[in-house]
């Protein structure tokens, strides 16, 4: 079925502030779920002080507690391989739904666990959840928000997780563990109830053949206005989604569609052949070749390895204050933080702030770093707090305030809703996820390994040459997204590799020469 749409020179045009205001109410749920991932990443840090060699009921020793802050991030990767195909399957709303399940499931059975296997299996389902809720959301906000606004709102799902973040560590300090899974409860099915009142996304419909229902969705997603009022919009999106229709084979074989034989073929060897037209193309590799090194520098970077035991870390530095009010200042920074970012992108654009959000992480991790072999004694060790300074001081409460400003300017999530090219977006989004969640896990569980082999100074130290590595790898091959179409990203990536920050260095090594 084939849209006519005319222009009425009498319909009135949606105020910026309102087509604004609609993509933020569809995006609720997706809101939602960040801020249910916030606390699920989070629950190990006040979990494991309370369990840490507990005399009564269920207690963790030291090793124990090293597998269970980090066994979340070792089964993430599972629900995040899964999450782009049940994506690609149902669409985006209904993803947006189905992801709150396992998640209510984790919370419940968190609540009710009564020895360490169940306690464990909760932990890892959080952490399956967790991987699931990527890609829809990533997807149905990149693909329902305007270029201007797309930005503002990739960066609203950080500072809902950070929220989240914030909460777990406020409920910390108010309430046991298992009361707060308790209350965790009310995020999912928040959410849940929300996601009812979403449209679809206009692309994912219009690659079904819905377009009554693609336009519908697009009007309200602009204000709830009238079909005249998006028709120049609705027309390149029809565009690219018959483009999109094409199958990927002959359009890559320079065959002709009309005579295209491969729906016919073995369908093993189709399935082969769209992978590699599809998976294996520039336009999808160079995007999530970016992003699983950015994953990597930023994890490794900041306080994501020592998370699960920041509580602890804070005491083995000595700081002028309780560890749980130190981790809950944390959690206010990063919200904070969080929400200057929406800001601080229209002004400086992504690839600016990425850069200097490794950079001063880098800077500060090495700061701490020399704080810790200079002050500490080397029988400090964070996971005996028998070995913690008896003298508290300002100077590392100081310092790890800053880094974590500088580790929440962070925006690898941001840039996941829009780098990808639309065949290959939901699985590619769920691949970098992985990789995070496989860079969370073994910085998290190695963390108490390399303490152990160099100390806390040294531990630092290695987080710093990471963020330093990744500040050079982000100056030279970052592109800067800000204010760019879906398809506008898509055909940069298709085009010849630019080395942006480099090219002064290649001038003067050509010079040189």
């Amino acid at each position: 079925m084939v849209l006519k749409l005319e222009i009425n020179e009498n319909t009135k045009h949606v105020s910026r502030l309102r087509s604004t205001f609609s993509q933020i109410t569809a995006s609720t749920s997706s809101f939602l779920l960040l801020f249910d991932l916030g606390m699920a990443i989070n629950f190990s840090t006040i979990m494991i002080p309370a369990l840490l060699n507990a005399k009564e009921g269920l207690s963790l020793d030291e090793t124990q507690a090293s597998w269970f802050g980090s066994i979340s991030f070792l089964s993430q990767p599972v629900g995040a391989l899964l999450s782009g195909p049940i994506v690609d399957y149902f669409g985006r709303r209904k993803a947006n739904f189905i992801v709150n399940i396992p998640m209510l499931s984790a919370w419940v059975l968190m609540y009710f666990s009564w020895n360490l296997a169940t306690l464990f299996i909760a932990n890892a389902l959080l952490g399956i959840s967790s991987g699931i809720m990527e890609a829809p959301i990533s997807c149905y906000i990149g693909e329902i928000s305007e270029p201007s606004i797309r930005g503002a709102l990739c960066t609203l799902t950080q500072m809902f997780t950070s929220f989240g973040i914030l909460i777990m560590y406020f409920l910390g300090t108010m309430v046991d563990w298992r009361t707060a899974a308790l209350i965790c409860l009310l995020a999912p099915v928040a959410s849940m109830i929300t996601v009812v009142f979403s449209p679809e996304t206009p692309i994912w419909l219009l690659t079904r053949d819905r377009e009554k229902d693609a336009l519908d969705s697009l009007c309200k997603l602009r204000g709830w206005t009238s079909p005249e009022n998006v028709k120049n919009e609705f027309v390149e999106l029809s565009a690219y989604s018959k483009k999109l229709r094409n199958c990927v084979i002959c359009y890559n074989t320079d065959q002709d569609n009309k005579l295209c034989e491969h729906e016919s073929m073995n369908c093993f060897v189709r399935r082969i052949l769209k992978i590699r037209y599809v998976m294996l193309c520039k336009e999808t590799l160079r995007p999530l070749s970016l992003m699983v090194l950015y994953f990597l520098f930023y994890v490794m970077s900041g306080l994501a390895p020592m998370r699960p035991n920041l509580i602890n870390v804070c005491g083995a530095l000595g700081m002028a204050q309780d560890g749980k009010q130190v981790v809950l200042m944390v959690g206010v920074i990063t919200f904070i933080t969080s929400f200057l970012v929406i800001g601080l992108i229209k002004v400086l654009g992504k690839r600016k702030l990425a850069v200097t959000s490794l950079f001063g992480s880098a800077v500060f991790c090495m700061i701490i770093s020399i704080y810790a072999k200079r002050n500490l004694s080397d029988l400090v060790f964070s996971y005996q707090p028998s070995t913690f300074p008896t003298e508290p001081s300002i100077i590392p409460l100081i310092l790890i305030y800053i880094l974590s400003f500088f580790n929440g300017l962070g925006i690898p999530w941001v840039l996941l809703g829009e780098i990808f090219p639309f065949r290959s977006r939901a699985t590619a989004q769920g691949l970098s996820a992985a990789s995070n969640y496989i860079f969370s896990f073994l910085g998290a569980k190695t963390f108490i390994n390399l303490e152990t082999g160099v100390k806390l100074w040294g531990t630092f130290a290695t987080y710093a040459v990471f963020g330093f590595i990744g500040t050079i790898y982000l100056y030279l091959f970052l592109p800067e997204t800000e204010g760019k179409t879906l398809q506008e990203i898509e055909d940069f990536y298709n085009g010849d590799l630019r080395i942006f920050g480099g090219n002064s260095l290649l001038k003067y090594f050509k010079r040189r020469k």
